[in-house]
């Protein structure tokens, strides 16, 4: 039942002239034409349900849809619970930043990344700066080496208009460690 989530042709919808049954336990009943399959489904009080329209011929399940889409969306709910949404957080530096700022900045940076957030590392030039982007570069660099027990560069560095920016995402130890607590 791959399909989580979409709408399934039942019962009249179904256009195919023949079809795969499935039982309701699972059990192949064989292809059939479809009034047969319509009618076997009557007389069980179930829905014909095509849950596989792209072979030939689709195949059906006999069951109740009503109870299938309640066991579907649980499914959902529950796959939807396990995931983990990353946050990127940004922190904005200037290639005049002072030595001690920049180590805030970094301890800042290292408490995120043991979060399990992604941080992207953005220098910001202003003016005539933009003529020395090796002062971003050596600036991203240094960062970069100052968290490389705690993360490791997902995008290297990348000059976009006025900005030099690099992005750390948790390494796969500290990641573990975090999720643990």
């Amino acid at each position: 039942m791959g399909r989580i989530g979409k709408e399934y042709r039942i019962n009249q919808r179904i256009r195919a002239k023949e079809v795969r049954l499935i039982g309701e336990s699972g059990e192949q009943l064989g292809v059939m034409p479809l009034a047969q399959a319509l009618q076997l489904g009557n007389e069980r009080d179930l829905d014909l349900v095509e849950v596989a329209p792209n072979v030939n011929p689709p195949v059906c399940r006999l069951l109740d849809y009503g109870k299938f889409r309640y066991e579907q969306a649980k499914k959902e709910r529950q796959a939807h619970k396990h995931q983990r949404v990353v946050e990127v957080s940004q922190i904005r530096l200037r290639p005049g930043t002072d030595v001690h700022d920049v180590e805030s900045k970094v301890r800042l940076a290292k408490k995120l990344l043991e979060k399990g957030n992604k941080v992207k590392i953005l220098v910001i030039f202003r003016g005539r700066q933009i003529v020395h982007p090796e002062l971003g570069r050596e600036l991203l660099e240094r960062v970069a080496k100052s968290l490389e027990g705690t993360a490791k560069v997902e995008r290297p560095l990348l000059l976009e208009g006025r900005n030099m920016s690099l992005i750390l995402a948790p390494a796969a130890k500290k990641l573990r460690e975090a999720e643990a607590k």
